[in-house]
């Protein structure tokens, strides 16, 4: 008996017993489905997470407060605070010749209120070289100056997102008044829509001058006099002086900060491409997690088909005895099972497929800013993974069939 033969066989067997072979089917559908769906949101909010970062602006370095401890292996962190004197020294251009610019920032949450509307948001005092660094800048009004920075002033440049929530009928709120934890200040500026989506809104802040947010809104002010950052921006002049800079920054930052030779830094620059790269690795492990979890799925389908064969081949006992008694060889009766094993696991993996495809679209077109896109390799996987189910757990059962007596098959009741 040939190939062919043996898959007309198995499709008559599956078409005689419809409801069995899709219940049988049902967990290599739900395993497959899943695999598809979860695989494709994993890689969509990679590529958002990943696009984010690289929206933030172009060539740039961070540098963030602490070290991690080499003695901990579960990622506690050092904590230090980074002051006005290091994002000073940074942005001396005989320390650090290779930077572009640099902008401190400095955030904490806040109540914004104008009239009856209220927005609750990020408030992030800065400099202004922010919208250089970030590559974001108003699109009505101006940015403040350096004089606001220096004089503390009361004055704000509102987030698309801000702006929508307390100018609800769209009209202009250069010169209006808005509260921002019971502190008057003027508006002076609209931002760009930068974009963002439900992880992290770019558009969701209020940027106000960097000594106003540190002295009049969220104090500050360290024991030794200093006033402490978040972290500090710092713009490359181009992508090959990226090293160069580093080295630059992190000689500027020992000397800032009065570190010695022998210690270690208390202090880390992180690149653009370092940032992209960790969160990277973190959502792609997050997929593998997921598509082991739904793989689990599968397992338990091949398990379903191994136990419907066995019913199978005790249904069909005679009639492996009268294929035996006519001529067929014990290749032919495997053969004709493992094949039925495989088509019963390769149709199940299909229309999971199919149906984790039509998830995936549904999930996309219910986001804004998440693409679950199918990756062909997981496609791959998951329909050779579904056949090699079949296969597997077809094993025992086709062996079981073809190593039956004809003569006590027949006399089989």
């Amino acid at each position: 008996m040939n190939f062919v033969q043996n898959i007309r066989l198995a499709l008559a067997s599956l078409l005689a017993n419809k409801l069995r072979a899709i219940l049988t089917m049902l967990g290599i559908i739900i395993g497959v489905a899943a695999v598809i769906t979860l695989v494709s949101v994993g890689e969509g909010v990679q590529d958002v997470v990943v696009s984010e970062f690289e929206g933030l602006g172009n060539n740039l370095l961070f540098v963030i407060p602490g070290q991690p401890d080499a003695n901990e292996f579960t990622g506690n962190v050092v904590r230090t605070s980074l002051t006005n004197d290091d994002y000073l020294a940074l942005a001396d251009t005989q320390n650090v010749p290779d930077l572009l610019r640099v902008a401190p920032t400095y955030g904490r949450p806040a109540i914004i209120t104008r009239g009856g509307e209220e927005a609750r948001t990020t408030v992030t005092g800065t400099t202004p070289d922010y919208t250089g660094v970030r590559d974001f800048a108003p699109v009505l009004g101006d940015f403040f100056t350096e004089q606001d920075v220096l004089g503390a002033t009361r004055v704000a440049v509102l987030g698309q997102s801000v702006y929508e929530q307390l100018f609800p009928d769209g009209e202009s709120p250069i010169g209006e008044t808005i509260r921002i934890s019971n502190v008057n200040f003027r508006v002076i500026g609209l931002m760009e829509e930068k974009g963002g989506s439900g992880f992290n809104d770019q558009d969701d802040v209020v940027l106000v001058p960097l000594n106003t947010a540190q002295r009049r809104l969220f104090p500050a002010r360290l024991p030794d006099g200093e006033y402490r950052v978040d972290q500090i921006l710092a713009q490359v002049i181009s992508e090959d002086r990226q090293d160069a800079a580093i080295a630059e920054m992190g000689l500027a930052l020992r000397q800032s900060r009065g570190i010695t030779f022998r210690d270690e830094d208390d202090f880390t620059i992180l690149s653009q491409a370092e940032v992209v790269g960790a969160l990277g690795q973190i959502t792609g492990v997050l997929t593998i997690f997921l598509g082991v979890i739904a793989g689990i799925s599968l397992l338990v389908g091949g398990i379903g088909i191994m136990n419907i064969m066995l019913v199978s081949v005790t249904e069909r006992t005679r009639e492996i005895g009268l294929r035996k008694a006519v001529g067929a060889k014990r290749r032919d009766i495997l053969w004709q099972f493992l094949v039925e094993a495989v088509m019963l696991a390769s149709l199940g993996g299909l229309i999971g497929l199919l149906l984790g495809a039509a998830g995936a679209y549904l999930i996309s077109s219910l986001s804004d800013t998440l693409d679950a896109r199918v990756a062909w390799n997981s496609v791959a996987l998951a329909i050779l993974f579904s056949a090699a189910v079949g296969l597997f757990f077809g094993i025992y059962p086709a062996t079981r069939a073809a190593g039956l007596n004809p003569i006590d098959a027949l006399r089989y009741e």
